[in-house]
């Protein structure tokens, strides 16, 4: 399965403070279906610091952190 960039979705969580951008992330993968891919924008520090590792804890597959000047572009597929 190849997905194309269309089928994954964008949740932009600049400015939101940890842990509510773990807790906004999971709702959201929660909400799709299973093998959906979530793209989630997050702040350096904290935020990419721990998001990442609490999503990996739940179970979910990051996939790919890219820094994007200023925030951090996160991939991050649910399980089947």
């Amino acid at each position: 399965m190849n997905p194309s960039t269309s089928d994954t979705a964008l949740l932009d969580l600049r400015g939101t403070p940890c842990p509510i951008n773990f807790v906004r992330t999971k709702l959201k993968l929660e909400q799709m279906s299973p093998g959906s891919l979530l793209e989630v924008w997050l702040d350096p520090g904290e935020p990419i610091e721990q998001v990442p590792d609490s999503l990996t804890m739940e179970g979910y597959q990051v996939e790919t952190i890219d820094d994007r000047q200023g925030f951090f572009s996160l991939k991050v597929r649910r399980p089947q």
